[in-house]
């Protein structure tokens, strides 16, 4: 039995395994011996979100059905008649039309430019009574029909256990003697460390921290089946993000459309209005100022354990937000300083502002069908989506510069470094004073906790989360540096992480 972070792992290396090559270009292991992964677990744990995942890292394709979605005719395609001949007399022959899952495939294959990808089939154990022995045929010999596979795509599966879904069937031993079967079991723990980053709400989140047990449950009541998933959970943060937005109400009735347990919708809505109650009482953008009220310091020491943790949450929730930007930010500046530094050569070669803003909205429109080809192949994550729009408007931008800076080029492109400059020396700005707000988030933990419990928690959110790592290892903080070595959460290290690539163009 493994956690979805562990079958994450396992699942990216075969992928990466089954698309290995050899010196020829052929794969290593031929596409009939690779076994079909099949990932059998729970509801809502997690199972489609890793396969995005694994697509987006790895740079492939992904396809995706649920094949309770399917029937017979659109597995394997429809029959239709053809006239063969066969030692001089003419038969007629039933043929089949393409299967909609393998024309898919193909489709991505066209669009995006990408040649290898994954197909992910979920629900494969609920299928139609009528689809199951094609079903069944396709994970032997991967075949729908008469049409195979395409080299280059990697079969991965997922299921529920019987206990979770009435209509699942057993697969006989043949079957599974062919598929590489991997248990998948919830993990608080594992979903936290996904959940920060994604953004999930912290209400939800310390609310969690406290009642871990109410993360996943599925159980017959009197009242019938009572459950709450991984999903639910995320589903419901969007939400309330959205209800925050508009100031709408959030009541009972709301929070069970995605949790569907009575004892966890009235404990989380009751908990949700005391989590607001914090936010209000306690003025986060006050004490990341550092201008914080001895006043709120003392109620802060004297608070029960559930208002302190919703402080804290609070607080490493508004500091890990804006670290995430600024990482961004600094992602994107660097990204740039190479379409540029083309403009910049093309000037000094003595290209006129015209040629530049041909160049300029090239490279934009390159960067942009790039995105396009990925987001086909649903392999674009949410943060290079950003990036890459950010980046397309930045050099749309350019261009429309160029446009106006008259004949000379390099003079047109000047006013484009000076745009960059600018860009930088206010980024430069940005991060000193979140240098600045973290150091006050420290000090105020410090001055109110001491060295307790609620610094740990603060260390090791900024050890664990990415984002916040590589900020320190790039810019440093001496609060944290201190206390880790204190805490000895980590081994001492000189360097983090690399210092940020030059902005210079």
């Amino acid at each position: 039995m493994m956690n979805i972070r562990e079958a994450k792992k396992y699942i990216e290396d075969s992928v990466r395994i089954y698309l290995k090559k050899d010196e020829e270009g052929e794969y290593r292991i031929p596409v009939v011996r690779q076994r079909p992964i099949f990932l059998l677990g729970a509801p809502g744990i997690g199972k489609t979100a890793v396969m995005e995942q694994i697509a987006q890292e790895l740079g492939i394709a992904l396809v995706s059905y649920s094949m309770t979605h399917h029937t017979r005719q659109s597995a394997l395609g429809l029959p239709y008649i053809m006239h063969r001949e066969y030692g001089g007399r003419t038969y007629d022959v039933t043929e089949y039309t393409m299967s909609e899952i393998i024309a898919s495939i193909y489709d991505v294959m066209a669009e995006s430019g990408i040649r290898e990808g994954i197909l992910f089939l979920d629900e494969i154990n609920c299928v139609s009574e009528t689809l199951a022995p094609a079903m069944l045929q396709f994970l032997q010999y991967k075949v729908f029909g008469r049409h195979s596979v395409p080299e280059g795509w990697v079969i991965v599966t997922a299921g529920n256990p019987p206990e979770y879904n009435k209509s699942v069937r057993e697969f006989d031993v043949v079957t599974m003697d062919r598929l590489k079967l991997i248990e998948v079991e919830a993990d608080y723990g594992v979903w936290r460390e996904y959940a920060r980053e994604r953004g999930v709400h912290t209400a939800i989140l310390n609310y969690l921290d406290m009642k871990k047990e109410d993360f996943y449950q599925v159980e017959t009541t009197v009242r019938g089946r009572s459950y709450i998933t991984a999903r639910g959970w995320e589903d419901l943060s969007g939400m309330l993000t959205l209800y925050e937005e508009e100031n709408l109400p959030v009541e009972e009735e709301f929070v069970g459309q995605y949790l569907r347990s009575e004892r966890v919708v009235r404990e989380f809505t009751a908990y949700y209005d005391l989590y607001r109650k914090y936010r209000d009482d306690y003025k986060a953008e006050e004490i990341l100022e550092g201008i914080v009220s001895e006043q709120t310091k003392d109620r802060a020491r004297k608070a029960d354990f559930d208002e302190r943790l919703s402080l804290m949450g609070m607080l490493i929730d508004r500091i890990q937000q804006e670290i995430r930007q600024n990482i961004l930010g600094s992602e994107v500046l660097g990204e740039l300083t190479k379409p540029l530094r083309a403009l910049k050569a093309k000037a000094e070669a003595g290209a006129d502002a015209q040629e530049l803003e041909k160049l300029a909205g090239q490279q934009a429109q390159a960067r942009q069908n790039a995105m396009e080809a990925l987001q086909k192949a649903g392999a674009l994550s949410e943060r290079e989506r950003r990036k890459g729009r950010y980046i397309v408007r930045y050099l749309s931008d350019c261009a429309r510069l160029l446009r106006l800076g008259g004949g000379d080029g390099m003079e047109a492109f000047l006013q484009v470094k000076d745009k960059f400059d600018a860009n930088v020396a206010s980024y430069k700005q940005d991060t000193g004073a979140l240098q600045d707000r973290l150091h006050w988030l420290f000090t105020f933990v410090e001055d109110t906790f001491g060295s307790g419990s609620e610094m740990l928690i603060l260390v090791t959110e900024c050890t664990v989360q990415a984002d916040s790592a590589k900020f320190i290892g790039m810019y440093g903080c001496e609060d944290y540096a201190r206390h880790n070595e204190e805490l000895m959460l980590t081994e001492r290290n000189d360097i983090l992480l690399e210092q940020i690539e030059a902005l210079e163009i």
